[in-house]
């Protein structure tokens, strides 16, 4: 206890002498809550603002600070005086947080843009598959242009349709043979015009 003497009025007070961080956090190793708070309102804007000078966006910066805090007081009993004050190792554990944060963030960042870039490989590749595909396709109708029309209706049953030869020869109205034969003309001229070498 501080004892205040007013020489002029011989008033006499008594306020309580002002408690150091190092003892607020021996009572915090105890688990005194009303310490714990003291040491809070005297370091935290100290803390949060090493924290939001290395971090610089305020929201994670007051929710690393809330961190910093409870592991204050989970570890309070591992705090030796003889290494320094209780500010400057509750300092060098925010700076520890902050820059762990970062790091995190970057490995985040990291690997968030490794996923964009394959995901945008990965849709490159389909928009390439897919004009190889069209290309293609246009390739196959110029050339299915130079066949008969014979010769053109028969592929054009047996590959896009699916039809059997016997159901070609039903539908055109023809002997299975000439059904064979259309194809087959049909399927040689095709290779040709496609560049196609068997």
């Amino acid at each position: 206890m501080l004892a205040i003497v007013e020489r002029d009025t011989g008033w006499t007070s008594s306020a309580p002498a002002p408690v150091s961080a190092d003892e607020l956090l021996g009572r915090v190793a105890t688990g005194d809550q009303a310490a714990f708070s003291d040491l809070y309102d005297e370091l935290s804007g100290r803390v949060l603002g090493l924290v939001t000078r290395l971090l610089r966006d305020r929201a994670q910066s007051e929710e690393v600070t809330q961190e910093i805090f409870l592991e204050v007081w989970q570890q309070a009993a591992r705090f030796d005086r003889k290494r320094g004050t209780a500010a400057s190792w509750i300092l060098t554990m925010a700076h520890r947080r902050a820059v762990d944060r970062i790091r995190a963030s970057q490995a985040s960042h990291d690997r968030d843009t490794k996923i964009g870039i394959r995901d945008f490989e990965s849709g490159f590749d389909q928009v390439s598959e897919s004009v190889e595909i069209r290309i293609e396709h246009e390739r196959v109708t110029r050339a299915l242009a130079k066949l008969t029309e014979f010769q053109r209706q028969a592929v054009q049953l047996a590959y896009y349709g699916g039809f059997s030869h016997s159901e070609m020869a039903e539908q055109l109205g023809v002997p299975i043979g000439t059904v064979k034969t259309r194809l087959r003309d049909g399927m040689i001229r095709l290779r040709d015009e496609m560049g196609v070498t068997s």
